[in-house]
């Protein structure tokens, strides 16, 4: 049985940082790309960031880079989101997710999901 389990979140003024993690079980977690997603209230699910297998390759949307780096451990099976400088707009459930394909950026590429961890920057 998949688990994806995040921890990490919680409450922060904006101009602080948060460090989320993911904790997976169940699967060969070197064999996936690991992305992080987020849904704000009333928004769809939105795409932040995703990691190679390897590790050697990343990728953020533009709303983030600069602010967020996602990175992994492989030996521990745990991904990462580094979240700095926050932003009143950052506010949302933040999900990670692993992918078989190489690039996805889309949900539906993501096959197995955790239940998310809220982060809430305050102005």
């Amino acid at each position: 049985q998949v688990q994806l389990v995040e921890s990490g979140g919680g409450l922060v003024q904006a101009g602080g940082s948060l460090r989320l993690s993911c904790a997976a079980s169940g699967l060969t977690f070197s064999g996936y790309t690991m992305g992080w997603f987020r849904q704000a209230p009333g928004k769809e699910r939105e795409f932040v960031a995703r990691i190679s297998w390897s590790g050697n390759s990343a990728y953020n949307v533009d709303s983030v880079k600069g602010r967020f780096t996602i990175s992994r451990d492989n030996a521990k099976k745990l991904a990462f989101l580094q979240m700095n400088s926050l932003k009143p707009e950052d506010t949302a459930v933040y999900y990670c997710a692993a992918a078989r394909p190489s690039f996805p950026t889309l949900p539906r590429e993501y096959e197995y999901w955790g239940q998310g961890t809220q982060v809430t920057v305050s102005s």
